[in-house]
């Protein structure tokens, strides 16, 4: 059992504790002094650490420090910018003697990947358009192994071990019940574009099966989700044989879905279901980072800045 939580770590906290490598860099500071620049999480959340005044006998030691490596850190917690922040004294890598469990340091879903696979399937085999369904669950089953353990994101809102269903069925849940509101919009339209906006995030990041990801693949670095979704689209969808106008609204709802132009969507969205992808996508991952500032924060109290909310500071309300 881990010794410290990231999420119950305070300021001006002295801890011995094990973390995740989530990216390690070795750095010069403005003192012309090398320092060790970490991210570091466990299954609570991230945070940064920070290694100073390396000597040059400790370089060879801290270059082995990689992504995905489990060390041993001694630190103070301190605030810088807001944001709590380790100022490490002592590090090592750990071994098997340490006997740790893996489990502490992966961020996982709170619901059971194969249950979240088994309702979204669920809701794509019921959709009334049969083109729709047909193609949803295609996709769904096509990439079955991945989307069991994939992230919704690197970092960010659902960086987490089965992100990405999480993601998608907190938004079909939405889609429902808005389609009960605003009776204009095409239910199966706006269910299948739920289902398909982020799934070529499989192929934009890249993940191990703990659903840790080091980074963006080559396509995703120079395509992104939103332009490998189309072209998957195109390829299916003619392979199907599918009704040309409804294959180019689902091209469009993929690529708008970011809508601002600095977000990678190319055009704003064109039709009432694609103006409702965004939002809900929107909603899901504000929600998201706010339940993530909230658990983390002692009721009464601010949280640390959020930098996905513009570096808001979020209230968790006392009872």
């Amino acid at each position: 059992m881990k010794d410290h939580f990231v999420s119950n770590l305070k300021t001006n906290d002295k801890i011995t504790t094990y973390l995740m490598v989530r990216e390690a860099e070795l750095k010069n500071g403005s003192n012309g002094k090398t320092y060790l620049d970490l991210l570091l999480s466990d299954c609570t959340g991230e945070i940064r650490g920070k290694k100073w005044n390396i000597a040059d006998e400790e370089v060879p030691g801290l270059e082995r420090i990689k992504e995905g490596n489990i060390i041993k850190v001694e630190a103070h917690v301190r605030e810088w910018k807001g944001m709590k922040q380790l100022n490490i004294s002592r590090i090592r890598l750990t071994g098997a003697e340490d006997k740790l469990d893996d489990a502490d340091f992966v961020k996982t879903a709170p619901e059971d990947p194969q249950e979240m696979y088994d309702y979204i399937l669920g809701k794509a085999k019921g959709l009334s358009d049969s083109q729709l369904s047909a193609l949803c669950v295609r996709v769904l089953e096509d990439h079955k192994e991945k989307l069991l353990y994939y992230p919704g994101a690197a970092r960010n809102h659902h960086a987490e071990m089965g992100g990405l269903l999480w993601h998608m069925k907190r938004m079909l849940m939405m889609a429902e019940r808005v389609c009960e509101v605003y009776a204009n919009l095409d239910r199966d339209l706006l269910m299948a574009g739920v289902m398909l906006h982020d799934i070529e995030k499989i192929t934009e990041i890249l993940s191990n099966e703990l659903g840790i990801s080091p980074g963006y693949s080559f396509e995703g670095k120079m395509l992104g989700h939103l332009v490998l979704s189309v072209r998957e689209l195109e390829k299916i969808c003619s392979e199907m044989g599918f009704d040309e106008e409804k294959k180019v609204m689902l091209e469009h709802m993929m690529i708008s879905h970011h809508y601002e132009p600095e977000w990678g969507s190319p055009i704003r969205p064109l039709f009432p279901e694609a103006e409702m992808l965004h939002y809900l996508d929107m909603i899901d991952a504000k929600m998201y980072d706010m339940e993530e500032a909230v658990g983390k924060t002692e009721p009464g109290e601010f949280s640390e800045r959020v930098w996905t909310l513009d570096n808001r500071t979020i209230y968790h309300k006392k009872g």
